[in-house]
C-alpha cells in the first residue's frame, strides 16, 4: 500500500514509520489515523519486524495535535466517527506485541503527545516541547491523554498540564517521566536505531510477555498483575528462545535468540 500521509521502510528486523506532513507541522487528521492503524497491522503480522520506531518528517514537529481545520466545523456525530478512528489506530499501537520507540523532535501537542504516549519507550530532542493545550480551544484531550498522561506523570501533574495547557520542555518531561531520554537534536534517530537495534537482538515472544505483564498490571491491582506476571514468566519457558538464553548464561557466552 502507497500511503499519503506516511513513509514506512524495513530493515534489519526495524519498521521505522515517519508522519509525513511537514507542512502542516504533522497534524494528525483521519487519513494519517487510518494509515497508522493500517502500517501498524502491517507490522504486526510481518515476521520480519522485531521492533518499531514512530517519528515526524521535518525539523519543526513530531505532531503538533490532531488537525484543527478537519475537526473545526464537525458536529457531534462526525466527532464521534473521528474519535472511534483516533481510538482504533492508537489502541493497534499501544497493544502491538512489538517493542515500540517513539523518536520526538520540536512540537508533540495535543494528539501529538498522545500518540507519543501510546509507544513503549520515547527519547526526544532537546528542543522537544510537549503539551496537551486543547483546554484553549474549549476541549479536552480526546485521544487518550486523560488517561495515559496521568498513569505516566501521576494525577496531579497531568491535571496542571491538561487544565492549564501549557508546553513543558524535554528536560520537564524527562524529570516526570514522560520520556526515556533526551539527546542532542542531531543524535534523535541514531539513539532510537541504537536502542531498535537492541530490541531486536533480544527475543520477541519474550519481549511480548514482558509487554503484555507491564500493560496488564498498570490497569489492574497488584494481586492481578502479579498473577499475570506469573501466567507470562511460565508461558516464557515454551520458547526455543528461552532454552538458548539459560544455555547461554551457564555456557558464558552471549545469546543468539531465533524469535521462536
Amino acid at each position: 500500500m502507497t500511503y499519503k500521509t506516511l513513509l514506512y521502510e524495513k530493515a534489519d528486523g526495524i519498521a521505522t514509520v515517519t508522519l509525513n506532513r511537514p507542512e502542516a507541522y504533522n497534524a494528525l487528521n483521519s487519513d494519517v489515523y487510518n494509515e497508522l492503524y493500517d502500517v501498524f497491522e502491517k507490522i504486526e503480522n510481518d515476521k520480519n519486524v522485531r521492533v518499531a520506531i514512530l517519528t515526524g518528517s521535518g525539523e519543526k514537529a513530531f505532531a503538533a495535535g490532531s488537525d484543527v481545520v478537519e475537526m473545526a466545523n464537525m458536529n457531534t456525530l462526525e466527532i464521534q466517527k473521528f474519535m472511534a478512528t483516533i481510538r482504533k489506530a492508537s489502541d493497534r499501537i499501544y497493544t502491538l506485541t512489538k517493542p515500540t520507540i517513539a523518536a520526538i523532535h520540536g512540537y508533540a501537542l495535543g494528539g501529538g503527545n498522545e500518540l507519543a504516549m501510546c509507544c513503549d519507550l520515547r527519547i526526544c530532542s532537546e528542543r522537544a516541547r510537549f503539551g496537551q493545550p486543547e483546554i484553549n480551544l474549549g476541549l479536552i484531550p480526546g485521544a487518550g491523554g486523560t488517561q495515559r498522561l496521568s498513569r505516566l506523570v501521576g494525577t496531579a501533574k497531568a491535571k496542571e498540564m491538561i487544565f492549564l495547557g501549557d508546553r513543558i520542555d524535554a528536560a520537564e518531561a524527562l524529570r516526570l517521566g514522560l520520556v526515556n531520554k533526551v539527546v542532542p537534536p542531531e543524535n534523535l534517530m541514531e539513539e532510537a536505531l541504537g536502542w531498535a537495534k537492541k530490541l531486536a537482538s533480544k527475543s520477541g515472544p519474550v519481549l511480548a510477555m514482558a509487554k503484555a505483564a507491564i500493560n496488564a498490571g498498570v490497569d489492574t491491582d497488584l494481586q492481578s498483575g502479579l498473577d499475570m506476571e506469573a501466567k507470562c514468566d511460565a508461558l516464557c519457558f515454551a520458547t526455543e528462545d528461552q532454552k538458548e538464553g539459560m544455555k547461554a548464561f551457564l555456557e558464558k557466552r552471549e545469546a543468539v535468540f531465533k524469535n521462536k
